[in-house]
């Protein structure tokens, strides 16, 4: 959408990106909300990794995340352990993958294509840095409805093969993810009863050094 802008994080955007955490994850517990001080630290530490979305100077939208080495052999984490409770202190500048640890958009603002913007942003980082890839823990928001009648990998599966359709998920499929595995406790959401989706975005054009 033309009127949105995709810019990169500046301390005035602190405050309104804490209220949007709360307004994007009511099902989230408390503790796993990032909050202004999360986001300055954030600001200091890889600014060009941390994507805010603009409409008229009104934070709409955001996407977060830092360079890391990735093991998919030993793939099982936490949201806020990899993160570092959220101070991206884990982050390494010669990471062979961009970690994204969030991606947000107002949910007035939903449908768009605001987030499909950001995971362009991403992706540009990604692929002008050369790094493998970009890899996440996703969200199954779709679960909830379905938890009492089958098990998340039974769910995922089902959305994959098209039986069933998550909001989050699908549309990271549209974006060119594939799904890599499930992560148990990987976040206090009782939506999902804590599991999450382990994705992979591959860079088309990364180059072996």
């Amino acid at each position: 959408m033309s009127d949105v802008f995709i810019t990169t994080l500046r301390p005035e955007h602190f405050d309104a990106l804490a209220e949007l955490q709360r307004t994007v994850y009511p099902t989230l517990g408390s503790q796993e909300l990032m909050r202004a001080e999360h986001f300055a630290a954030q600001y200091m530490l890889f600014p060009q990794g941390q994507f805010v979305a603009l409409l008229d100077d009104r934070v709409v939208g955001q996407g977060s995340g830092f360079f890391i080495n990735f093991d998919f052999d030993h793939p099982n984490h936490t949201f806020r352990e990899i993160c570092a409770e959220f101070y991206f202190t884990h982050h390494d500048p010669d990471g062979a993958y961009y970690y994204g640890a969030d991606i947000s958009v107002h949910p007035e603002m939903r449908g768009r294509g605001i987030g499909r913007l950001i995971y362009g942003a991403r992706k540009a980082l990604v692929i002008s840095a050369n790094r493998r890839g970009i890899v996440a823990g996703g969200l199954i928001p779709g679960f909830a409805a379905y938890k009492a009648q089958m098990t998340p990998h039974e769910y995922v599966r089902r959305v994959l093969v098209g039986e069933l359709q998550d909001a989050t998920l699908n549309f990271q499929l549209r974006m060119g993810f594939q799904v890599r595995g499930l992560i148990p406790d990987y976040i206090e959401d009782r939506a999902s009863d804590n599991w999450a989706t382990l994705i992979e975005w591959v860079n088309p054009q990364f180059q072996h050094g």
